[in-house]
């Protein structure tokens, strides 16, 4: 039955393709859309021979999954930005052109601070000229774009040239576009509105579930482009099989959904939902407690002691937080994320102090100082310290870290105002292996990149992956091996596995001492990438560099999944047997839990409350075995509508040991 389903489900879109239609496939949770498009893909290539397919998609990660499942010449896989970049990168003057017009926009999101105006020289009127290129940070000055900057431009351009339309349109008659929900509307407008200018044909096919749509830039759904009838180029086909979840989840699942598609479970007998031709039931839990404080240890304990959990086990066992902050202190990173979770210092210096001295100071003024100069040099000029006063916050922080401001002010103000920090660089999900660095898709810092590279060396090795070390440690190899990087004799082994040993005892090493001791033994060398961060940030190399490596360990086991722990967003795609929904906002106002079980019926179109509802949605079905979902403190309200969702019997109060 399930085959003659995924034949349906292919046979309507190679029914599309024929007829020259874009089409979209919607699928809930765990129906296995990724194998689907990998077969239209080789349906694609069978039928097309000559002709390239792009398939693009959200995450890197994703990009690999596919690239492997389907390796062929014909097909070339790479995130949205990447893709965007690629066909825009060549044209550098109207590149050139493009970026001057929107930093010249008010509300285009790109701007040079300093410069009202930008003359259509900025670039080339210099002794070296710039050329714009796309990678991790963006310095608009030097014609440097980001992510968020490659969509914008990438947008402008395929407005104002139909050439670049034509010449997309040639080169990929079919662009397949993965986890269409996450994709920028700028994005949707490029394929479905701007590539009309051309008169070439392509096709474009959606793969995605709007239920999934949980990041805030993503476009959601494509309702207003779907073929209703009468209008619309965008023709769905609906995959409603859900091969992953047990019965109970995919019922509640189905209570959760607010867009009329209804999963039903697989009839396939090797699905994973499926035991002796019939499908697990499974088991779903609200759990709650009215006590103040800490209550987590009790459920935890309940779930393992009366319902056979395993918190131990992480690749069967996941407890699901709204942000990796509410996770730091559980998985022991608490200090690494305070330092690149958004500096108040730096919050500081860059948004009160920078807008006052470059009002009130020429650049000859700046060169060279200390913040503590610029802020000696404001008051002997007569400034008023409220124009550059912290806030409330910025000063709470402050008062608490004294001895973090009295150092910071020793830096250099302009490294400061440059220093670019964000969570993002220290808890990117993995996109790809740790050799991939040229891909502009990994968010992590060179600092957190090397750090990974030593933890991961000294894992190979002890796990006796001997030829995947070589590969990672690369260059270093020759100082031990000989440029045939094999392992000559027993005393070289000997001498490399004590070097493994130093390293891993670090119960009372910094990072900096095992970062110099990995080089010193060379597990992995501090290269150029290292040391233009330490040149460029200092503040935050410094401040890295005093933390205990062995809570950077812990930072690696949560990165590589080896915690109990994930963010809901980031188990996105994932499965596991036992998942564990923590419902808290923490202070994250783009989420209500609250909402999710009291809101009203004019109350369900709420930004909020379907935001709140999707990520809830994509929580509860990571599940292969079982659910439970805790509440901390619910009223009422809370309680009737849970007991309405999971069943007057599956609704538990946690007690107080």
């Amino acid at each position: 039955m399930a085959e003659e389903r995924l034949k349906d489900e292919l046979q309507n879109i190679t029914e599309q393709i024929t007829k020259g239609h874009h089409f979209l496939l919607s699928g809930g949770a765990g129906s296995g859309k990724t194998y689907t498009l990998v077969q239209v893909v080789k349906w694609i290539i069978e039928n097309y021979p000559s002709s390239q397919v792009a398939c693009i998609t959200y995450t890197n990660a994703a990009v690999k999954e596919i690239a492997e499942r389907v390796n062929h010449d014909n097909l070339v896989v790479s995130t949205i930005h990447d893709f965007l970049w690629d066909n825009i990168k060549n044209y550098q003057k109207e590149l050139f052109q493009t970026v001057i017009r929107l930093l010249n926009m008010p509300d285009s999101g790109l701007h040079i601070s300093g410069i009202d105006e930008v003359p259509v020289d900025f670039f080339c009127n210099r002794d070296k000229p710039v050329t714009i290129s796309y990678q991790e940070h963006t310095n608009l000055k030097e014609g440097i774009l980001s992510h968020d900057e490659v969509i914008v431009v990438a947008y402008e351009m395929f407005k104002k040239y139909k050439k670049l339309c034509d010449i997309l349109k040639s080169r990929y008659p079919f662009i397949l576009i993965d986890e269409y929900q996450d994709t920028f509307p700028m994005v949707i407008e490029i394929m479905l509105g701007f590539l009309k200018q051309s008169d070439k044909k392509n096709i474009i096919g959606f793969f995605g579930d709007a239920m999934q749509c949980i990041y805030d830039k993503g476009v959601g759904d494509l309702n207003k482009y779907k073929f209703d009838g009468t209008k619309g180029e965008v023709y769905e086909v609906q995959k409603c099989q859900n091969r992953r979840n047990p019965s109970l989840v995919i019922d509640l699942a189905n209570k959760i959904r607010i867009d009329g598609l209804v999963q039903e479970p697989s009839n396939d007998d090797k699905a994973p939902n499926m035991e002796n031709g019939h499908v697990k039931s499974g088991e779903i839990l609200f759990v709650f407690s009215q006590q103040e404080g800490n209550v987590l240890p009790n459920v935890r304990s309940y779930l393992t002691q009366q319902k056979g959990w395993n918190f131990h086990d992480t690749k069967v066992t996941k407890e699901l937080n709204l942000t990796h902050n509410l996770i730091a202190g559980k998985a022991g990173f608490a200090n690494l994320m305070e330092i690149y979770n958004g500096d108040p210092i730096l919050g500081y210096v860059k948004n009160k102090v920078k807008p006052c001295v470059e009002a009130y100071f020429t650049k000859d003024e700046m060169d060279g100082k200390t913040l503590a100069d610029i802020l000696n040099d404001l008051q002997t000029k007569g400034i008023e310290s409220k124009k550059y006063e912290p806030t409330k916050a910025q000063k709470s922080f402050i008062t608490s870290h004294t001895l973090l401001y009295d150092r910071a002010k020793k830096y250099n103000f302009e490294s400061l105002i440059h220093t670019y920090v964000d969570k993002s660089q220290l808890v990117d999900d993995k996109k790809q292996s740790e050799d991939e660095e040229s891909k502009t898709g990994s968010k992590r810092s060179p600092l957190v990149k090397h750090l990974c590279k030593i933890e991961q060396a000294i894992r190979l090795f002890k796990d006796g992956n001997v030829s995947e070390f070589l590969k990672v440690t690369g260059y270093t190899q020759s100082r031990y091996y000989g440029d045939d990087r094999k392992i000559k004799s027993k005393a070289d082994k000997s001498k490399l596995n004590e070097s493994i040993n130093k390293l891993q005892n670090v119960d009372n090493m910094t990072i900096r001492n095992v970062i110099d001791l990995a080089d010193k033994e060379s597990i992995c060398l501090i290269d150029d990438k290292l040391d233009n961060y330490k040149e460029r940030y200092p503040y935050i190399y410094d401040r890295m560099m005093e933390v205990s490596y062995s809570e950077f360990v812990n930072l690696y086991n949560y990165l590589e999944g080896q915690t109990p722990f994930s963010t809901q967003h980031k188990t996105k795609g994932a499965e596991f047997d036992n998942v564990l929904v923590i419902l808290d906002n923490g202070r994250w106002n783009n989420y209500n839990f609250e909402k999710l079980f009291t809101a009203s019926v004019d109350e369900l179109l709420e930004s909020v409350v379907q935001r709140t509802r999707k990520i809830f949605y994509v929580c509860c079905t990571r599940t292969k075995e079982k659910l439970a979902v805790y509440y901390h403190k619910p009223n009422a309200a809370i309680l009737a509508k849970a007991r309405e969702l999971f069943g007057y019997q599956n609704v538990i109060e946690i007690p107080w040991n």
